[in-house]
């Protein structure tokens, strides 16, 4: 519990007020400002920000980290450009690993194959002996070889399951791409299950990475049990660096059985004085739809290049709605993951009914993602106090959106993508998160586009979509306080006096640079609840 003084650098505050010290006691914020040397007699620690700026720390409110930890151990395809690069490196994985039952690879870019499509015969020509998947970064798809269809009694006779489709050629045999969790789960029940030493390592790593980058609380937006006790292991075991929310996800078949089993491990975690330090479990997760780069997120009109389907929503409307009141009436966070405008409008819809039936509650529900959002829907967002989180990552012309998006929504409705100032404007509660693994979990990666609205190249040079940028206050407070508010953090997420001292140094003031310079910038210290956790 000590005493530190951060001073000779901007304080950033969102009230407008100008300051170069602030002072902590303990895990709070005593002092800001010109006063904050003279908090006491004498500091343990004293932080020379010798210009550099000292902002609220990150919060990211979606991404799967445990996951992506576990990634980096194993063979991650993160950031490969070309298909020939994937599959050499597949080969390479196979050749180093020959004892290996499976060979499973994760986030190759859904554009480096032709319509977002691989074939099994690809794969099958650099392993065949064994099952080979690969997951794509949005892991609303799955690639597989021969062996893997074959392991999953994926043939030409078989029928399309529920919530997944089969891909298929003309004469009705697997191409080899099995689209969202129902057709996943044909191969996926049969892989080998992840040790709990996994789960540890990949824990180990996730927390490194985000305290590099200055997260201090992070929801983890999709967990099973396995992931939700390596969760409590790490915390018991002293490795948290990072604070998790869990969200236990709802299976549209399975959920009344999985409603007693949430809330007996949510009601115990809370128990455990050690643990619930780090780690909560207060909401559920619920996947409206897939998304639109696979044809398989939920649109109200027809795809532009599939017209005879409007995508594959995950529940019915009614379906969501008695889940989503089940799991509100149990004290729960509701968190739905939707992307098309049909998917947005079917959680929305969902959220009102639980607020009508089980009465005024402060329960805070987000919808992830929000990427394509019906004129008629923006203002239910406030007027429900529903959470818009964004991965501002997203927002910009990126291969994603050129090659699969912009041809399977048109012009029209590609126009309407990713409403972040424009759902700001209404009042709606605004949080930023990264989807990490399926992006870059950096956030000063995500407030550069969400403040100038360009991809990595520069381009458009006005921003795409400019009237949706945001200033650079406004972003990182929605990577803040936002996603404070999220967690129903109300003593975080900014600098002031009482707030808690969740805090980062950066290298360099990012307000006083030109937003596509923003990437630029380090970390150079974390600190948690005024404990530090990095130095760079």
């Amino acid at each position: 519990m000590a005493r530190v003084l951060f001073t000779g650098g901007p304080v950033i505050t969102f009230d407008g007020s100008k300051a170069d010290a602030l002072a902590i006691d303990g895990d709070r914020i005593v002092s800001i400002g010109d006063q904050a040397p003279d908090a006491f007699a004498t500091f343990d620690e004293v932080v020379q920000l010798a210009g550099r700026p000292l902002l609220p720390a990150f919060r990211d409110g979606h991404s799967h980290p445990i996951h992506a930890g576990i990634n980096r151990n194993e063979l991650d395809l993160t950031g490969i450009k070309t298909l020939d690069e994937v599959l050499r490196r597949i080969g390479d994985w196979a050749r180093a690993h020959p004892n290996d039952p499976w060979i499973v690879g994760h986030c190759y870019a859904p554009t480096l194959l032709p319509g977002g499509v691989g074939r099994s015969e690809w794969l099958d020509a650099i392993c065949a002996d064994r099952p080979v998947v690969l997951f794509p970064t949005d892991y609303h798809a799955m690639w597989a070889n021969s062996a893997a269809l074959a392991i999953g009694d994926v043939r030409v006779g078989t029928p399309d399951p529920p919530l997944g489709e089969i891909v298929r050629h003309a004469d009705g045999s697997p191409v080899g791409m099995l689209l969202e969790f129902g057709a996943m789960d044909l191969v996926q029940r049969h892989m080998p299950p992840t040790s709990s030493a996994t789960f540890a390592r990949g824990l180990t790593e996730a927390m490194r990475l985000m305290s590099m980058e200055g997260i201090v609380w992070a929801q983890d937006a999709s967990v099973a049990h396995e992931e939700f006790d390596a969760y409590v292991a790490g915390a018991r075991e002293r490795k948290m660096t990072c604070r998790i929310n869990n969200a236990f996800r709802a299976d549209p078949l399975l959920w009344v059985t999985q409603q007693p089993t949430f809330s007996s491990a949510r009601d115990a975690l809370a128990l455990d004085p050690v643990a619930s330090k780090w780690v909560d479990a207060r909401t559920v997760k619920f996947f409206a739809d897939g998304v639109i780069e696979a044809g398989t997120g939920f649109l109200l009109e027809p795809y532009e290049d599939a017209p005879h389907t409007c995508g594959l929503p995950n529940w019915s409307a009614e379906g969501l709605k008695e889940a989503v009141r089940a799991f509100d009436a149990d004290g729960f966070q509701i968190h739905i993951h939707a992307i098309g405008d049909a998917g947005v409008r079917m959680a929305l819809d969902a959220i009102e009914h639980a607020a009508q039936v089980n009465g005024a509650r402060d329960r805070r529900p987000v919808i992830a993602h929000t990427q394509l959002v019906h004129l008629e829907d923006r203002h239910r967002f406030a007027s429900l106090g529903v959470i818009a989180n964004f991965e501002p990552l997203w927002a910009c012309l990126d291969s994603s959106q050129l090659d699969l998006t912009f041809p399977r929504l048109g012009p029209a409705r590609s126009a309407l993508q990713y409403p972040i100032a424009s759902l700001a404007a209404t009042g709606a509660p605004i949080s930023f998160g990264s989807d990490w693994p399926v992006s870059s979990h950096r956030p000063l990666d995500g407030l550069a586009v969400a403040v100038t609205r360009r991809n990595e190249r520069g381009e458009p040079i006005d921003g795409w979509l400019p009237e949706e940028r945001m200033s650079i206050l406004q972003a990182i407070r929605a990577y803040t306080a936002g996603s404070a508010y999220q967690a129903f953090d109300d003593d975080a997420g900014e600098l002031r006096v009482g707030a808690r001292a969740d805090v980062i140094v950066l290298d360099r003031d990012i307000t006083a640079i030109a937003g596509d310079e923003v990437p630029d910038a380090l970390v150079d210290e974390t600190w948690v609840g005024g404990d530090v956790v990095f130095r760079r």
